[in-house]
């Protein structure tokens, strides 16, 4: 593993991938409090970019919806994030990126009617407004991501744990996130890497 020296034990760094309404971001700050590790989301590096750039999120959103410039920022601070260590990457791509380092990658998943009711509950919006705009912006992201990376986001063969949110409550899902991954954490101990 280039980038990190594994003959010494460091922080832990987990990726959390998965379908918008899925859990992702509420269960990846969960992770980040419960191991007392840093929290870096795809959303923080955005707005990190656009600080940058002295642009408002919106307008930036809309300049590079398709341009290269502002993947390559974010692809490059998840690789950052994750060389140093002691911290939950939450991102469409985190495991991607940072499969180098990453010592757990987990995606999280829903039938996208649980999906689509979450997200319109949490964005007070119709079921329906949310099911066309989910549908659009991850056909949009899956062709963006092979076409800039020739990575099948629905490819789920990086990961560690695909877990179906769905049929768990909030806090079933914790449970079995918190269990899987001191699980691993704890094998890594035991082989001093």
């Amino acid at each position: 593993m280039e980038g990190r020296d594994r003959g010494n034990l460091r922080s832990p760094v987990i990726a959390i991938s998965g379908l918008h309404g899925a859990g992702r971001s509420t269960h990846a700050k969960r992770l980040a409090s419960y191991f007392g590790l840093r929290y870096v989301s795809a959303g923080q590096l955005f707005r990190e970019f656009s600080t940058l750039r002295h642009m408002k999120v919106q307008e930036l959103s809309a300049a590079l919806m398709d341009n290269p410039e502002l993947d390559a920022f974010i692809d490059r601070r998840t690789k950052e994030e994750g060389e140093k260590g002691g911290v939950v990457l939450d991102g469409d791509l985190s495991a991607w990126m940072a499969k180098d380092y990453a010592d757990v990658k987990i995606f999280l998943t829903a039938p996208d009617e649980v999906r689509f009711e979450r997200i319109a509950k949490r964005d007070g919006k119709t079921i329906e407004e949310v099911k066309l705009e989910t549908m659009k912006r991850e056909a949009h992201d899956r062709q963006r991501y092979n076409k800039f990376y020739g990575i099948d986001f629905l490819d789920l063969s990086l990961y560690d744990l695909i877990l179906n949110t769905g049929s768990l409550s909030k806090e079933g899902v914790f449970r079995v996130l918190k269990v899987f991954v001191s699980e691993v954490l704890k094998e890594r101990r035991r082989k001093g890497n």
